[in-house]
This record gives structure tokens, sequence and C-alpha cells, in this order.
């Protein structure tokens, strides 16, 4: 085990090593749609699910993936997935951002196109799973509903009317997740889904509120944070 282990890191940092030097020189980019890319998408085993990040094994290697909402992908544990993804490289980190969809991935690189929209952000904005709200907020210029997204002030949010109008077309939005009620002491699904949702940047004053109103309930830490974040957005 320990060989194996270390073969794992050795490939791991020399797979980075490999990505750092020929990207420096272009030669691993390809153009896109004027888009400068890396990787499509990558298609593994899903090994580990956390508050902030997937684990996606592919050929031995295994890729840490900061997604929208980590337990949307709980059923696909152990399983063979196709995971759409984003690389950002800087100084001190190689970056992954994973998506669903095609459609999700270009609304992502949409949002962080807006100036003063990061990653984060942008994961926030997508974890809240209100496409049509989104885009009739940004269409009909509705400032007050952008700015309920966590960092995103009120300039931000003119900012994305100005240079998102009339470029964002995304999917409808699936029915909201119902919740059932069942008394229980200890809900561990409900903890992780504040714990992902404070990763995401929403604020704790905020969260126990949300919180206070599910205790007693059951359901999955996925639903528990579409519903959470349709209330917050709302």
């Amino acid at each position: 085990m320990r060989i194996q282990s270390l073969v794992l890191f050795v490939n791991q940092r020399l797979h980075l090593l490999l990505q750092s030097v020929l990207g420096k020189y272009g030669i691993l980019d390809r153009q896109n749609n004027g888009e400068k890319i890396m990787y499509e998408y990558l298609k593994g085993i899903i090994t580990k699910i956390t508050a902030k990040y997937i684990v996606l094994e592919a050929n031995g290697i295994g890729y840490i993936l900061h997604v929208a909402n980590p337990y949307a992908y709980s059923g696909q544990v152990n399983q063979e997935t196709q995971i759409y993804v984003h690389q950002v490289i800087r100084e001190d980190a190689h970056l992954l951002y994973g998506f669903r969809s095609e459609d999700e991935k270009k609304l992502f690189l949409s949002l962080i196109s807006v100036s003063g929209i990061g990653p984060v952000s942008a994961l926030a904005i997508i974890a809240a799973d209100d496409n049509a709200g989104l885009v009739q907020a940004i269409e009909t210029r509705n400032i007050t509903y952008l700015t309920k997204f966590p960092k995103i002030g009120k300039k931000t949010a003119q900012q994305m009317v100005l240079d998102l109008e009339g470029k964002v077309v995304v999917a409808s939005d699936a029915l909201p997740a119902k919740v059932s009620v069942q008394a229980s002491t200890e809900n561990q699904e409900l903890e992780e889904a504040m714990e992902a949702m404070l990763a995401l940047g929403y604020k704790a004053t905020e969260l126990k509120k949300i919180k206070k109103f599910f205790e007693g309930t059951t359901d999955t830490a996925e639903n528990y944070i579409k519903s959470a974040l349709k209330m917050l957005v709302k």
C-alpha cells in the first residue's frame, strides 16, 4: 500500500509539473470559440464528497473538483461519471471546477467573465439552481434579486446586467425538492448541507434561520441545499 501511495503521489506531482511547464508555453492550450482550455471533461469514479469539493479518480489520479453542490453527486459515488471541467492555473495552485453539464459550465464561464465575480461566487449562484430566476433578473435588471447572492454587491450586480443582458440562455429549472417531516434529534444531512453553504459564502446568521426552519424534517443534503438556496434568493 505504501508503494502504491508513493507511486500515486509521484504521478500527481509529475502531472502538475508537466501541466505547468507546457501550459506556460501554450503547448497544451487549444482554442474553442475563443476560449483557451486544457480539459473539456473528465471521466472516472467519484470516490469522495466533502462540503467544498468532490474527488474524481481517473487513470489512477484523484482530481479535486470544486462544484456548486457537492451533495448533488451523492448518488454517483463509486460509479463512473463524466464531469465537465474548467481549469484555473494560479502561481500557488491549479484548481479544477466541475459541472454536471456543458450548459452549466457555459453559465459558469459567463458569470466569471463579469468583473467582480470569481469562481466561488459563480458556484454559489449556480448552486441556487434557479436558472429561470437568474435570467429573468438579468433581463429585467432586478438588482435586488442579484444582490442576494454571497459577495454580490450593487456595483457587481449592475455589471452583471451590463455584461450578460441578452446573452445568458440556460435550461429550465427542475421542480423544487420536497422535504418530508420526521422528528429527529440529530440530522447529519442537514449539518452537511449547512457546511456546504458556508463554503459557498453564505453567512452563519442567515443559515441559522434556515437550519431552524428545517429542524424536525428529513431529506438528503442535496435537497436541503436546493430548498435553502431557493428560500435565500426568493
